[in-house]
């Protein structure tokens, strides 16, 4: 009987070692699930509801794009930030729904800047808005990154909506004879925004922003030209509560909060962007108010304290308090 028992606690021993194998390696063997949850976040701000919508990231060469200042000192502030280019940039839009009207403030590159932007659209529908549902869109400028959802294969996304940006911007970057004569590297940009706006201008639901003022009750647009002739931020107001869209402004939180006199090679005119950026810098910091930025991490909202002879950024605090399953 002793040999038969040695046999069969072997085949036991070499059984459960099969079965542990077989466990192990169907763990270890489980595949990447790459992708990230739907681009939204939702915040209130007064009696109007916010919704940050992600049209995704892009690698860009910061340390090649940003201007007036040193290679050694913006590859040190993106050091202290754990950074290391190229890195992702993020494109965020903003849906402001103030009850009354839905607003959609920037669309993101949609298929213009390559395959890894595009989701606006995708995330707008997630977070349980459909495109027909959107009354305005305001666009800070017409860079190709804040209006490339608006159309797709030629054709209008957003039927009910009315597209409004600043008239410099409008009259440089939708003029033909201003196409013709740019230089090659920019022909894309001025092609891009008339394919974009082009349709909704014909359609009759394209209206340029020609001075400061209320757009809607609770959204207030303010000139802050710069980066481009006529980019425009706007200021979103409810029961004392300020959200300032600022568009281009800036693109790098890292560098540019600490010194806001680094510019980058896009702006139009870089002293009239620094100075922009500086006044907006100060009233936000002053005030408390939010800030909602193209390009910085998803969300892309929060806010600022001075810092010495710069600024230090605190994104909005993420909150999810809404009941299980919802």
């Amino acid at each position: 009987m002793m040999p038969q028992r040695r046999i069969l606690m072997t085949c036991l021993a070499v059984a459960l070692a099969a079965v542990v194998t077989v466990t192990g390696s169907a763990h270890a063997g489980a595949p990447f699930a790459k992708g990230q949850a739907p681009g939204w976040y939702r915040m209130t701000l007064g009696d109007f509801e916010i919704t940050a919508l992600s049209d995704g990231t892009v690698p860009l060469p910061m340390e090649k794009l940003l201007t007036n200042s040193t290679p050694a000192k913006i590859d040190a502030a993106l050091t202290k930030a754990y950074l290391k280019p190229p890195f992702d940039t993020s494109v965020n839009g903003f849906l402001v729904n103030t009850g009354t009207k839905l607003v959609l403030i920037d669309a993101g590159a949609g298929g213009l800047f390559g395959p890894t932007l595009g989701k606006l659209i995708a995330n707008l529908k997630a977070s349980g808005y459909t495109p027909e549902q959107v009354d305005e869109i305001y666009v800070t400028h017409m860079h190709g990154d804040h209006i490339g959802n608006l159309v797709s294969n030629g054709k209008i996304v957003f039927p009910n909506a009315i597209v409004r940006a600043g008239k410099a911007d409008a009259d440089f970057w939708l003029s033909q004879a201003n196409l013709d004569k740019a230089p090659d590297a920019m022909k894309d940009f001025f092609k891009g925004a008339q394919a974009s706006i082009n349709p909704y201008a014909t359609a009759g639901k394209f209206k340029p922003i020609e001075a400061e003022g209320d757009l809607v009750p609770g959204i207030h647009a303010v000139p802050a030209a710069g980066h481009t002739p006529g980019h425009t931020i706007y200021e979103v107001t409810s029961k004392g509560q300020k959200l300032v869209v600022i568009g281009d402004l800036m693109h790098v939180a890292a560098v540019q909060f600490p010194d806001p006199t680094v510019t980058i090679q896009f702006d139009s005119d870089p002293k009239a962007a620094t100075a922009a950026r500086k006044k907006l810098f100060a009233d936000v910091a002053k005030t408390g108010a939010f800030i909602a930025i193209a390009h910085v991490p998803f969300p892309g909202i929060g806010q600022i304290r001075a810092d010495g002879t710069g600024y230090r950024y605190y994104p909005v605090n993420y909150v999810n308090s809404a009941p299980a399953g919802k």
